[in-house]
């Protein structure tokens, strides 16, 4: 049986499907705590993460890209998260 467009057939080296890849992603970042990924958005590019969207705090950006790369490695990660402090 195949589904969607990709029919989930792109996988990674290690044999994890792009969906499995994103939901583990996902997950990880909702359970830490002390950053915040509500509008940061995950997509692949092949074996690449994008991490798009915006961040609140400058040190989000950091623990998000380690969180990620903890996953996926530090080569298969691209940054494309834009910053939007809120004013006080």
């Amino acid at each position: 049986m195949k589904f969607g467009p990709n029919n989930h057939e792109e996988r990674c080296p290690e044999g994890h499907s792009t969906a499995a890849t994103v939901a583990t992603i996902s997950a990880t970042l909702a359970s830490d705590p002390d950053v915040d990924s509500s509008a940061v958005e995950i997509r692949m590019l092949g074996p690449v993460v994008l991490l798009e969207g915006y961040i609140t705090k400058a040190a989000d950006r950091d623990k998000i890209i380690s969180l990620v790369a903890s996953i996926v490695g530090w080569e298969n990660v691209q940054d494309r998260m834009l910053s939007r402090f809120p004013s006080h």
